[in-house]
């Protein structure tokens, strides 16, 4: 390896592709980096890894840096956000005798109306449904527990949430420990190959704009390296932008489906890249557009309102202070850093540093400080609204 080292651990997930794809393609080496690529077993190791110096950054679940600036779990250690590595991408899937209960009860597995799949699904399951996640500080976690709740089933007291590692997910629905799952590709799919789920709906259907994956620091790395940092960003947003191209997308299967990447069938992962998700062991297909976004719409801008968002969730569910929880997660996504890094190299970029979660219904035209940016639909399938400032 040439440039300087840049250690970087992640999970065998499609949504790892911006770090894969910044080795592989030389965006790292453009800027003067080289980019050991380090797996972890479970999000936690990857948390530790990161918190106790073992990596300086993570592919890391949006909510972690945040509930760790809350206290929640962990070492302590401060992290941040240098930037958003993925939007949306998780898959809720069920097991084949509560899909086929649904289905008798007359659900059609359409595989958009999230409204339609709570209700059919709690309908289904009774009580006592246990959902498997990957991490208790998660947006799977968050989405799900937002989700059941506005449909009346009150989460964490009236389903069981339990925590599956993503490699694990299908092993643990087929031998009964859940009844369902959501999980970030190409786990959801590995449990339809196996014949043991069904998928019921993606998670951009609970909501549209939900921030995934991040490029995730020790708060303290970001402030000591910020030449480093800003360089680590713009490798990544390359990344980004040339996953964005369609004619990127075989190549990128061909490099994640590596051994020392996911170790998978290209086909599997395709299904994440195109959106085009195979359903259920009988072959049922659904398309859905922008089923995981690295680029398109400024994806990868870390809002602060994102973080808010997150924190302000947590703390409903932790029984903790809600203004506290805002202040505290305001400072974990860094917005500042991600501008400085890449307005030298042109990036198109919004002005404010915040905004209204939920409010965009279709692609909209945003101020921007050179270019035209215009910011995707981000709405929450009941209609809901976030806005930090009025909460």
């Amino acid at each position: 390896m040439k440039g300087a080292l840049v250690s970087v651990g992640f999970i065998p997930l499609v949504d790892a592709a911006p770090l894969i794809a910044a080795q592989e393609m030389g965006f790292a080496a453009e800027e003067g980096l080289a980019l050991d690529l380090v797996p972890a077993p479970s999000w936690a190791s990857l948390r530790d890894m990161l918190a106790f110096g073992r990596v300086d950054a993570a592919h890391m679940l949006a909510p972690v840096p945040v509930a760790t600036a809350m206290g929640l779990g962990g070492s302590g250690t401060p992290l941040c956000a240098l930037s958003v590595l993925s939007m949306n991408g998780n898959v809720i899937g069920v097991k084949n005798d509560l899909a086929r209960k649904m289905r008798d009860a007359g659900h059609d597995f359409g595989f958009s109306d999230a409204r339609a799949a709570g209700e059919a699904l709690i309908a289904a399951a009774g009580p006592g449904l246990r959902i498997g996640v990957p991490f208790p500080f998660s947006m799977h976690g968050e989405l799900l527990y937002y989700w059941l709740s506005a449909l009346g089933l009150p989460a964490p007291q009236g389903v069981e949430v339990r925590t599956v590692p993503p490699p694990l997910m299908a092993e643990a629905i087929a031998s009964g420990e859940i009844d369902a799952f959501c999980v970030g590709e190409p786990w959801g799919s590995i449990a339809v190959e196996k014949g043991v789920a069904h998928l019921l709906l993606p998670s951009r259907a609970i909501w549209q704009g939900a921030p995934e994956k991040v490029l995730a620091v020790r708060a303290g790395w970001a402030d000591d390296e910020p030449e480093l940092s800003a360089r680590l960003i713009r490798a990544v947003w390359r990344a980004q932008r040339w996953l964005f191209a369609p004619d990127s997308r075989a190549l990128a299967g061909e490099l994640l489906s590596r051994p020392e990447y996911l170790d998978m069938p290209v086909e599997v992962i395709d299904r994440a890249l195109s959106g085009n998700l195979c359903i259920s062991p009988d072959g049922d297909l659904r398309q859905v557009a922008d089923f995981v976004t690295f680029y398109k719409n400024g994806a990868s801008f870390p809002w602060r309102s994102q973080a808010q968002w997150i924190g302000y969730q947590l703390a409903a569910r932790m029984g903790l202070d809600r203004v506290e929880a805002l202040r505290r997660s305001e400072r974990v996504f860094r917005p500042d850093l991600y501008r400085a890094a890449l307005t030298p190299a042109g990036a198109t970029l919004p002005t404010a540093s915040s905004k209204i979660e939920g409010s965009i219904d279709q692609e909209t035209p945003v101020a921007s400080g050179a270019g035209r940016l215009f910011l995707g639909p981000d709405s929450f399938f009941d209609g809901k609204t976030f806005d930090p400032s009025r909460t």
